[in-house]
């Protein structure tokens, strides 16, 4: 202190008398007085701190007060000068805190007044910032839930729904870990279902998990919440209330070294009220990046949920439970839906046994060739994506392109041969019958000649006629056999068959062609085993598929479907059916159905008309297609290279 210069030593001086008159007055209990510079007095409550000097020393020794200036920033500090003050800047100063101005020699009544205001300044800062960072807080919780709940509305898969509805459980309430479950069962009665363990996410350990249920009874949490509909939080599992009917193993917990502590459960729950599934999350943490690895981890970061946190899941859980219930619906709709396919191409195939399996085989060959699309990095197509509800429209297309069948005539359908079997029948009865009357026309003369005493010679060339007769016949008959073949490529020579409508048997005394004009006309059918009015009869039912897949309320995702199935029988040349499109007319989708279509019913080994064509000949009639212009070589092209049929079919 002798030290000092007069002035400092006066100013020291009056300091210690604003000290002391501070800590003496009764008014200020519970502060804290403070000097921790000869020129400087600190009043402390808590975090916030009124910092008293004299003017002086802002004047000439500033840098002595910045460091507890610093605080005014975060509004726990003010800065209170005592004596006279040469910066006539007061602007300045009140940005660095300045709360008030005092004599030199201030009193005790002003002393405590200028105290007390900068304390309710600071308080009055503190709870503006408190308000501002709860606003800021709501705001930022608002828009994830916002956020959260767009999410939620677009996902249709249920175990990537239940994924993202745990993880942002678990984000906005600092969770470390968590499980999902899903109610099953029917009973209308809640406690004889079950809870299916669907999910569970731990950011701290790694562990092998498997589903399982559960029943739903009180001795589990996640069954009491799903019984009580009702939230249920627990401080730690370990040290459970008093009388509370659940109980928790802890032999997982120490099978994967980790200690479960906190839990917060919630119901999801539907429209109707009705619980269908529970979230149960483990373990907040004080710092939610932090993992618990160790004791101490365990010790200092899980903390109880906290108020807030439960209103924050339960906000989530009514969201999450609509937008299950909605996926649920959606997957169940789904499977109706696809129950409804499938039973459509039975019923398709139930009428025509001969394709069997063709459908099937289309819809992956389609969607094996649109995924080959999809990987190569060359021609037209090499920026071409589908999104899964394309490749789903895809496929649904493809298994009804040949629903339209259901309305061709049955006999028409299964049409294996070029006769159909009752047509057979009437020719082989025909030549029976004429063998008949030749063979009692021919006895009929062979009596009357051994009336008249015939030769043994003339006896004999009429049992020989006979003979021959039959034999004439057996070798048309076996040539009508023949014919009856249905063939794949324009083949063979049908002028016997000619002969045979101009060869008569004698009836009732007139005279009847063995083989009626129309049916040889089937017989010298040159391709396969349909005349021209049976094919375009079988081409109808693409139209039928039209009208038929038309009439079905798609929407928006599966909209094009009627025009997918009922253009693959469109030809890029326009010479197709049912409605002669060109290239640029067809979609995409049914070209590719056009391709596998063909491809399958020349490889398909159930054809009882044909057999199986070897895929090398398969791809060479394919590429004649396109030779043709019927069928799009770069599709072609992309399902050679890829191999499409080998990953598609199985073997």
């Amino acid at each position: 202190m002798n030290e000092l210069s007069p002035v400092t030593r006066t100013l020291v001086e009056g300091l210690d008398t604003v000290a002391a008159s501070l800590s003496s007055d009764p008014r200020l209990a519970g502060f804290v007085v403070l000097r921790p510079h000869p020129l400087i007095v600190l009043v402390r409550k808590a975090r916030q701190t009124a910092v008293l000097a004299p003017g002086a020393v802002w004047d000439r020794a500033r840098d002595i007060l910045s460091k507890y200036l610093a605080r005014h920033e975060s509004g726990e500090g003010m800065l209170l000068l005592i004596g006279p003050l040469q910066d006539p800047d007061l602007d300045r100063l009140i940005s660095h805190g300045l709360a008030s101005l005092m004599d030199a020699q201030p009193s005790q009544h002003a002393l405590y007044v200028a105290v007390r205001n900068a304390f309710h300044t600071m308080e009055a800062h503190g709870r503006a910032e408190s308000r501002g960072k709860w606003l800021n807080r709501y705001r930022y919780e608002l828009g994830e839930l916002v956020e959260i709940a767009r999410m939620m509305s677009t996902e249709r898969e249920i175990d990537k729904l239940l994924g993202l509805i745990l993880e942002k459980a678990r984000f906005i309430t600092g969770a470390d870990a968590g499980s999902a479950y899903v109610v099953e069962g029917e009973d209308p009665d809640l406690r004889r279902r079950h809870l299916r363990f669907k999910l569970t996410q731990n950011d701290s350990v790694l562990f092998d998990w498997r589903e399982f249920t559960i029943p739903i009874s009180q001795q589990s949490i996640a069954g009491a919440t799903a019984l009580g509909r009702a939230p249920i939080n627990i401080a730690d599992v370990y040290d459970l209330p008093p009388g509370a009917p659940y109980a928790v193993d802890r032999s997982f917990d120490q099978k994967i070294n980790y200690r479960t502590r906190s839990m917060l459960c919630a119901p999801l729950v539907d429209r109707a009220g009705e619980v269908i599934g529970v979230l149960q999350l483990i373990n907040k943490k004080r710092e939610p990046q932090r993992k618990l690895t160790t004791p101490d981890d365990f010790e200092e970061q899980v903390i109880a949920f906290d108020d807030r946190s439960q209103e924050l899941l339960l906000a989530l859980a009514a969201q999450a439970g609509i937008s299950l219930e909605n996926t649920m619906l959606y997957e169940e709709i789904r499977r109706i839906f696809e129950g409804f396919v499938h039973a459509s191409v039975e019923a398709i195939e139930s009428r025509d046994p001969t394709t069997s399996g063709h459908s099937r085989r289309v819809a992956n060959l389609c969607v094996g060739l649109a995924g080959a699309l999809e990987s190569t990095d060359t021609g037209p197509y090499r920026n071409v994506r589908f999104a899964a509800q394309d490749i789903r429209e895809l496929e649904y297309a493809s298994l009804l392109h040949d629903f339209g069948k259901i309305g061709v005539r049955e006999q028409v359908l299964v049409k294996a041969k070029k006769l159909h079997d009752a047509d057979l029948e009437r020719i082989r009865s025909r030549f029976s019958y004429a063998l008949r009357c030749f063979e009692v026309e021919t006895l009929k003369r062979k009596a009357e000649a051994l009336e008249r005493g015939a030769s043994r010679e003339m006896i004999d060339s009429l049992d020989l006629a006979i003979e021959t007769r039959r034999a004439q016949l057996d070798e048309a008959w076996n040539v009508i056999m023949a014919a009856d073949e249905p063939t794949v490529l324009a083949e063979g020579d049908f002028a016997r068959l000619e002969e045979l409508t101009r060869t008569y048997y004698l009836e009732d005394g007139k005279l009847h062609p063995l083989l009626l004009p129309e049916e040889a006309a089937n017989l010298k059918i040159p391709r396969g085993s349909l005349n021209s009015s049976e094919i375009e009869e079988i081409r109808s039912h693409v139209t039928h598929t039209f009208r038929f897949l038309q009439r079905i309320p798609w929407g928006t995702s599966f909209r094009r479907i009627p025009l997918i199935a009922g253009a693959h029988h469109e030809r890029l040349n326009g010479t197709g059916y049912p409605q002669r499109l060109r290239a640029e007319e067809i979609p995409l989708q049914a070209k590719i159905m056009s391709v596998a279509d063909i491809f399958d019913a020349l490889t398909a080994s159930d054809r009882p008309y044909k057999k199986a064509v070897p895929i090398d000949r398969a791809l060479k009639i394919l590429d004649a297609e396109v030779a043709d212009n019927h069928i799009d070589g770069e599709l072609v092209r992309v399902f050679r290279e890829a191999r499409v049929w080998e990953k598609a079919l199985p073997r």
